[in-house]
């Protein structure tokens, strides 16, 4: 830890240290310190906390985590059910602070402290934004529109208070489903299914990353302020998270985490909507193809396959890095490439150890599949996995076999569950051991790059 917060810790310590020595129940800072563990409270959601690629991420878990690392702290994660145990976990000392955007409510201040970061948040129209429509600019005029929205939701409850404010006029519309969430109505107005829908900002920001023909801009609630939150009996750790949120955001540190997941996209082009998998002539595909050769010979796969592969982690980009990390032509994670002897994460960028480390990783996971008989079903959950996290293919094949479905068949089977991970009911099932999953680019990338491996077996011999 820095001289700067070790300043900060032992003034605060100095200064509180009187008055609540026989007051404390549960520990403070220095003894987090001591323990050398922070253990963090959070909810297993798109924008808190979530395992991709088999990393820990998160807006949340990068900003903790930033502050742990900034304190010498190794960090413990502990899931909570739901918003209101937060709190009951935190008061039962089994979580040092909670790192979720929590409403700030007058009726808890008498046992926690809020601090750390603060937000605002409130809720939005999420409508689509093709050229062919008209963008609604005020509240007024969803006057005549359905809204769609899940029912008993806060959304809901929102769109009740809205319709009595305007002097009513809206239609508040339910989906037939009851298995959905609020990224599924979001996802239905981008593919044009419905036309409106609400969600807290944050999320509709997060989604926003993956359906850019929506927008999000037309609040529809009043702004409400939001924070993280420690015990009462912890106001050094209070302080100490205060003074890193303010210095992060005076560095602007704070601006590279919220790009991550607010603004860089993380859409996928499906092959359907390309022009074209591109190659250069009938036994040409990229400049790479002497390395997708070579490895795919060494690993026993077919090289075209490893192209294709490579298209869709980078268009053959060796200098390209993905949102979540991922770099170079086949989009290795650096915690891949340590796990294959590279430790220097730039050689991640030079392209014959980049397409080496893809191919013996690739192998690896087919391998691990070797009791899948039909070897196209090996490769389609090794490809689910190289870019979703064999985590999570590993908890979708359980549920399938929990739910009489083939977990050796991906389509409709193995692929169905995995996209159910978005669900309480699948995420947080004992079986579920990697938790929340949002299958969408991993499902299309399995489709894209089979389909663009077919394609490179019939131009290019």
């Amino acid at each position: 830890m820095n001289t700067f917060f070790r300043t900060i810790v032992s003034i605060a310590i100095l200064l509180t240290s009187c008055k609540n020595t026989h007051e404390s129940q549960f520990n403070d800072f220095q003894q987090i310190l001591n323990g050398d563990t922070l253990r963090v409270l959070t909810l297993n959601t798109s924008t808190s906390y979530f395992i991709y690629r088999d990393q820990e991420m998160g807006y949340h878990y990068d900003m903790i985590k930033s502050f742990a690392n900034d304190q010498g702290l190794v960090l413990k994660i502990i899931l909570a059910p739901n918003n209101s145990e937060l709190y009951k976990m935190l008061n039962n000392n089994e979580g040092d602070v909670i790192a979720f955007s929590n409403p700030i409510e007058n009726e808890r201040k008498d046992s926690v402290l809020y601090c750390g970061l603060n937000q605002i948040s409130h809720q939005v129209l999420v409508q689509n934004s093709e050229p062919s429509d008209s963008i609604l600019k005020d509240v007024t005029e969803l006057i005549g529109k359905d809204i769609y929205v899940l029912k008993n939701s806060k959304y809901e409850s929102r769109m009740e208070n809205l319709n009595s404010e305007i002097g009513g006029g809206i239609n508040i519309m339910h989906t037939d489903n009851d298995s959905l969430v609020v990224e599924d109505l979001i996802r239905m107005v981008s593919k044009g299914e419905i036309k409106y829908t609400v969600a807290e900002n944050n999320v509709a920001r997060v989604n926003h990353t993956y359906f850019r023909n929506i927008d999000i801009d037309l609040p529809v609630s009043f702004d409400q302020r939001t924070s993280w939150a420690v015990r009462k009996d912890s106001p050094v750790l209070a302080d100490s998270l205060n003074a890193w949120i303010d210095r992060a955001h005076k560095e602007q540190s704070d601006i590279r985490f919220a790009k991550r997941y607010f603004e860089a996209s993380k859409g996928f082009i499906p092959l359907s909507q390309q022009s074209s998998t591109p190659f250069i002539s009938s036994s040409q595909i990229s400049h790479w193809d002497k390395y997708f050769k070579e490895y795919g010979t060494k690993h026993d796969l077919d090289w075209r396959l490893l192209a294709s592969i490579s298209f869709y982690e980078s268009t053959f980009d060796p200098e390209v890095k993905s949102w979540a990390g991922a770099g170079g032509l086949m989009g290795i994670m650096p915690a891949t490439a340590r796990s294959l002897g590279i430790e220097n994460s730039d050689e991640i960028y030079i392209p014959e150890i980049n397409i080496s480390l893809g191919s013996q990783y690739l192998r690896n996971l087919i391998d691990t599949f070797s009791t899948v008989e039909n070897e196209e079903e090996r490769i389609k959950l090794a490809l689910a996995s190289y870019n979703g996290g064999i985590g999570h293919i590993l908890d979708a094949r359980a549920l399938a076999q929990k739910y009489d479905a083939n977990k050796d068949i991906w389509e409709g089977n193995v692929e169905k569950y995995l996209d159910l991970k978005r669900l309480e009911q699948y995420y947080k099932d004992p079986l579920s051991k990697s938790g929340y999953f949002r299958a969408d680019e991993t499902i299309n990338y399995v489709n894209n790059v089979m389909n663009g491996w077919q394609i490179y077996k019939q131009q290019v011999k």
